[in-house]
């Protein structure tokens, strides 16, 4: 059973990299995303198999990929946020984030909020990572991601995908 989630925290373009790296996910939409009391903020919706890889898993590469205890300058385009798709999804994913506090030192700023609308990014910006690895924006900021992603969290890593990381 096909499962989904929405995240934001960062600029799509590393948020997509990085679940597009993770075995047990079959789509990552790209673009931007909103709740009932939220403005648009750059987002992705994963679509994933909670048998391969489950939603806390999903959150804790979430967090360990994005500054989810700053409430930095840019949060309002990068809000730190998890955005479920149903009440029992957000109940889950409220005790993932209190479970995942004891990972860090200060406090998550990560909200959990429920889906509302979603406006895809322009086509010329979809899988921006695979299509330009060399870019220094990929370089610098996702590349970093995807080798924590192998070292940190090797058991989910697509291997062929990152074998050039």
């Amino acid at each position: 059973m096909m499962m989904k989630v929405a995240l934001s925290g960062s600029c799509y373009w590393c948020m997509e990299a990085i679940y597009q790296s993770l075995i047990g996910v079959d789509l990552v939409e790209q673009g931007f995303v909103s709740s009932d009391d939220d403005e648009f903020s750059e987002a992705i919706i994963v679509h994933f198999q909670p048998e391969v890889i489950d939603l806390k898993t999903l959150i804790e590469i979430h967090l360990h990929t994005h500054k989810c205890t700053v409430n930095h300058s840019w949060r309002d385009k990068y809000k730190s946020a998890v955005y479920v798709f149903s009440e029992a999804q957000k109940i889950v994913a409220e005790k993932i984030l209190e479970a995942l506090q004891g990972d860090f030192s200060e406090t998550i700023i990560t909200k959990v909020l429920m889906y509302k609308q979603f406006k895809p990014s322009e086509e010329m910006f979809h899988n921006y990572y695979y299509n330009n690895p060399e870019k220094p924006f990929c370089e610098r900021y996702i590349h970093p991601k995807l080798k924590k992603i192998l070292t940190d969290f090797s058991e989910y890593a697509d291997s062929e995908k990152l074998k050039n990381v």
